[in-house]
């Protein structure tokens, strides 16, 4: 087969064929396949391996060979169980990474500072929307700022009811041109992120943050700072606004559906706290609570439905609602 194109038309040059002995496609049984049976240590194992793999073909010249690979490698079990438990299902996660993969163009902006950091970051965000596969995206921005089923952060930190930080993405031009001198003058005093367009999340998401916040708070010595987002609910206009401009925010994601959140990492070098960070995460990843990506500045977390009720429950008594 022959890698996604992003022109219209027929491709010159004979097709590639693997060499690999044949596998059989997954084929998912009556309905939908069961997302809660898939193994995600195995999962993010066979990720790692296909990483490496990845990694020694990043040459421009081997185009060809890096699609043979990725064809033959997304067939294994572990792989396969979990894409195919994606709302595109296994086919349609499989042409959505090679067409990333030959539209993928290096940029300062992109989390994906290269080709095996796009094919990670990809492949671990099929666990987000393997989860949610069944919940609705926030299609507009409008919709994000209208849902009820979003809560207004500013609300809730004028009441000292949060635990983590976040920067507003200024709305004027004024306010960007402020936002630039402060960084120019203080270029350290806090994360350099552009902020939340929209400050909503959800119940849960705010429980976990909060959570987090504490349990960092906690593993690092006083005068570490709190626990910082650069990044909530997302529209999907939004997602492909991003895209536009460079970065690499995939479709589906957990933030179009607002179990998602990004959260500042380098930052925190400066005070010896980013391993501690880490640790918190990856430990809320080990428990089955959370999916953690590494996208270098930051990382993206998204929150796993079998920790949603407890979360709920956690915010309801700790607003007082």
């Amino acid at each position: 087969m022959r890698v996604p194109s992003r022109r219209p038309g027929p491709q010159s040059g004979p097709p590639v064929t693997s060499t690999a002995a044949p596998r059989r496609l997954p084929t998912a049984s009556p309905g939908r396949p069961a997302a809660a049976g898939a193994d995600l240590a195995a999962y993010r194992a066979a990720v790692a391996d296909l990483l490496v793999e990845v990694g020694a073909l990043a040459d421009a010249p081997s185009t060809a060979a890096r699609q043979v690979l990725i064809d033959d490698r997304l067939r294994e079990p572990a792989l396969a169980a979990v894409l195919d438990a994606t709302p595109q299902g296994f086919l349609g996660a499989r042409e959505t990474l090679l067409l990333e993969m030959a539209r993928y163009q290096p940029n300062e902006r992109s989390a994906a500072r290269d080709l095996t950091a796009l094919v990670r970051i990809y492949l671990l965000s099929r666990i987000d929307v393997m989860w949610w596969r069944d919940a609705h995206a926030f299609l507009t921005d409008a919709q994000v700022e209208g849902s009820a089923e979003l809560v207004d952060l500013e609300w809730l930190r004028r009441r000292d009811l949060l635990r983590f930080r976040y920067r507003e993405q200024p709305a004027t031009l004024l306010g960007r041109g402020f936002q630039a001198a402060r960084r120019r003058l203080r270029p350290d005093a806090s994360p350099r992120t552009a902020g939340l367009l929209a400050r909503r999340a959800r119940r849960e998401v705010v429980a976990l943050l909060n959570d987090l916040g504490r349990e960092f708070a906690r593993a690092t010595p006083a005068g570490t700072p709190p626990l910082w987002v650069t990044s909530l609910t997302r529209s999907a206009e939004h997602q492909y606004r991003l895209r536009r401009l460079g970065y690499s925010a995939m479709l589906p994601s957990g933030h179009c559906l607002g179990y998602a959140a990004d959260i500042e990492m380098d930052w925190f070098d400066r005070f010896g706290a980013r391993g501690a960070l880490a640790e918190v995460l990856l430990a809320r990843q080990e428990a089955g609570e959370i999916n953690v990506i590494d996208e270098g500045q930051a990382w993206h977390i998204c929150l796993a439905p079998g920790a949603r009720r407890r979360l709920r429950r956690a915010y309801e008594a700790e607003m007082g609602v």
